[in-house]
């Protein structure tokens, strides 16, 4: 039976399984959109419950398959059974083959609805924000919980790495948010001085100490109506950190030196490369700050989990450089683009800036090379995830390489890659990418 349903379905790709366990691992390599599953499997060929069995693990390998149960029972409840466990439809033996052609294509049909109105739902809550480069999927999700907290009067905390883009994603929530036609005021808490932070963050009055001879104005005040972002706010000194908290509480400030209370509105938004939950259980950071700051937090990956986009961001720079410095280059050569995508990145995005700039001012060619980006040279990594994981990731990198090295032009894509303009596009579509 296998083998004449895999000739009447040669327009598809079929692979074949013969009882639970080889089942279970074609789903698992192949995610297919639709699995034909008979409810009499061995051990138990005269029963439901290996078939039923059978049905639920496919479901918990893969919930987006459709799965379509067939048997020669007559049983009713066995189909009431199977559709309440989550099977798409249940077809009666003997097998009609134009009957289950329909069927099949019914289920497929709406497994590529289902697909499609997922990747239009990424799409929608993952636009990219004002000044981000992304093509990333965990990006434009976190870019998508940027917009949505930026419009919600919320405190923000942005945890990640040095350098992977937490003050682009601050102005963002600036730019995005209701206040965003007042000003937007940043402040690194580890750059200043601890004796002099204060001041810095609340202002102080004429005379209030040795040098001060005029009133100063702090950031905070300055931020009203507006977005103060506190940057590296892990280093806040603790002495500030109380200050801070009841400012936060209270919404008014006092001058150093000064005695009025001045009224301050403004949208907190902090930045940090430190586990500050971790921070308030060694006592280095206050809890009830903590719990102030952090009304949403947005954990922020470092770029060596996001090869795709180092290598857009790479030609970002690239032309933006080559511009600056009246520069005729506008490539990469492919090793560069390889070693761009596979190094680690330990400065993030600000190391890659000074990569390319630097390569861009020592290239000798039309086109930048490993050399120039003193990079070392690119291993093929072994392939991890499933088979139908890594052919997605392959081909998201090579159409990534291809439009940057085409800089867009759908016809040399095509060129590049081999194929079709129409399959280009549907590509683009597949993998939520835009020229």
């Amino acid at each position: 039976m296998r083998r004449q349903l895999r000739w009447a379905f040669d327009n598809c790709e079929v692979v074949l399984a013969g009882d639970r366990a080889s089942a279970a691992a074609a789903v698992a390599e192949h995610r297919p959109p639709v699995a034909l599953v008979d409810l009499g499997l061995p051990p138990d060929p005269d029963g439901p419950t290996e078939g039923l069995a059978t049905l639920q693990e496919i479901l918990s390998i893969a919930p987006e398959t459709k799965v379509v149960m067939m048997s020669g029972q007559t049983e009713r409840e066995y189909a009431v059974q199977a559709v309440a466990l989550g099977a798409y439809d249940f077809y009666q033996k003997p097998i009609e083959i134009d009957v289950v052609n329909l069927t099949i294509q019914r289920a497929y049909n709406l497994h590529a609805l289902e697909s499609e109105n997922r990747r239009l739902a990424r799409s929608k809550t993952g636009a990219v924000l004002p000044g981000v480069t992304t093509t990333n999927a965990e990006m434009l999700r976190i870019c998508g919980e940027v917009k949505r907290f930026a419009s919600a009067n919320v405190a923000v905390v942005l945890i990640g790495e040095s350098g992977t883009g937490k003050e682009l994603l601050a102005r963002a929530t600036h730019e995005l948010s209701e206040k965003a036609k007042g000003p937007y005021v940043a402040i690194n808490c580890a750059a200043i001085p601890e004796h002099l932070l204060e001041s810095e963050l609340f202002g102080h009055e004429k005379g209030a100490f040795t040098g001060a001879v005029k009133t100063t104005v702090g950031k905070v005040e300055l931020a009203n109506g507006g977005t103060l972002f506190l940057d590296e706010i892990g280093d806040l000194p603790m002495s500030l950190q109380a200050k801070l908290l009841r400012f936060l509480q209270e919404r008014v400030i006092e001058r150093i030196g000064g005695h009025r209370q001045i009224p301050v509105d403004i949208r907190l938004v902090s930045a940090t490369n430190k586990d500050l939950l971790k921070l308030t259980e060694t006592n280095e950071f206050r809890e009830d700050l903590y719990y102030r700051l952090s009304e949403a937090v947005i954990k922020i990956p470092p770029l060596r989990e996001r090869p795709d986009d180092a290598v857009v961001i790479a030609h970002q720079l690239l032309n933006s450089f080559a511009e600056e410095q009246g520069r005729s280059i506008t490539a990469f050569t492919a090793d560069a683009l390889a070693s761009i995508s596979s190094y680690e990145w330990p400065g993030n995005v600000r190391e890659l800036q000074n990569r390319v700039k630097r390569a861009v001012a020592a290239a000798a060619g039309s086109k930048i090379t490993v050399t120039d980006l003193d990079l070392p040279s690119y291993e093929q990594p072994a392939p991890s995830g499933t088979l139908r994981e890594y052919r997605e990731q392959a081909e998201r990198t090579a159409l990534t390489r291809a439009m940057v090295e085409a800089q867009g032009n759908i016809s040399k894509v095509a060129k590049l890659l081999d194929v079709s303009r129409p399959t280009v596009y549907d590509l683009m579509r597949q993998h939520n990418m835009k020229v």
